[in-house]
């Protein structure tokens, strides 16, 4: 497996699939179990998530569903700042990332405590991400999306949707490198249910291992979505759970190093029962 290094020049290595627990402090996130609705709420699931084996935590203040509307900045960073601060007081060792795409609130959050920022937009929407990852110093995770979350799923559109992701994945790995962010600072996530249909983020998944040559760690984040909905017809979120840790032991069986779910304890048992049985 790969690694990262850290803002510190700590090099963070994978010896086996690593679950990253969410919190949102949001109350429109898709699936309510996420949800927490003041600090406090926040930092006590944050507390449940590392007992259950998360490495990582990651903590955002606005929901980026299919359809979400945006919340103004300053709100974003009233949301998530505190939160941050509380787990960081609490849990010095958890590597913490904000998931936000504004530049102002990665930088406020850094400050409180964050090691990672996750952009979904993978540096495209503030013109100003990148150049505040570079002068942090901290990693960042490039995701690859079909536009912004009010309109991504307007009926998107790829002629050959493996080749259009890993070349844009690329493409912003060179322009993050060009920005002054670390080679080995990059993190890439595939944007499965980012502006895709079903059709795409099966074949996604099924080629996964096309973006293997990228050369990052790889952040795999399907937990409770959409296209396992539908193909388990499964219309709630909160009936996803299983299809969600199938995909999880796939992506163990490929390689992938990290896992964003809601529910850490069930993927990570699963993950450290086919570790043994390998």
């Amino acid at each position: 497996m790969k690694h990262f290094l850290l803002k510190n020049g700590e090099r963070k290595e994978f010896a086996h699939m690593e679950m990253m627990g969410i919190i949102n402090v949001t109350p429109d996130s898709f699936f309510a179990g996420s949800r927490t609705a003041d600090t406090q709420a926040a930092v006590e699931r944050a507390d449940r998530l590392i007992q259950e084996g998360a490495s990582f935590i990651d903590v955002g203040g606005e929901s980026t569903r299919p359809g979400a509307e945006k919340v103004e900045i300053r709100e974003e960073i009233g949301r998530v700042c505190p939160v941050i601060e509380g787990i960081r007081r609490r849990h010095p060792e958890v590597l913490l990332s904000v998931d936000t795409y504004n530049a102002e609130t990665a930088e406020a959050a850094v400050a409180a405590g964050v090691d990672i920022i996750n952009d979904i937009s993978g540096l495209t929407f503030d013109e100003n991400m990148a150049a505040v990852a570079a002068k942090t110093g901290v990693p960042v995770i490039l995701m690859h999306t079909g536009g912004r979350p009010d309109v991504m799923q307007n009926d998107p559109h790829y002629d050959d949707v493996v080749q259009e992701v890993h070349d844009y994945l690329q493409r912003q790995i060179d322009y993050a490198v060009a920005s002054g962010i670390s080679r080995e600072k990059i993190i890439i996530d595939l944007g499965i249910g980012f502006g895709k249909t079903f059709e795409h983020n099966m074949t996604l998944l099924r080629n996964i291992d096309r973006f293997a040559d990228l050369n990052c760690p790889q952040l795999l984040a399907v937990s409770r979505k959409t296209f396992i909905g539908a193909l388990l017809d499964e219309k709630d979120p909160a009936d996803r759970l299983y299809g969600t840790i199938a995909v999880t032991l796939y992506g163990q069986m490929h390689g992938i190093e990290m896992a964003r779910v809601h529910d850490v304890k069930e993927n990570y048992d699963a993950v450290r029962m086919m570790e043994a049985l390998r």
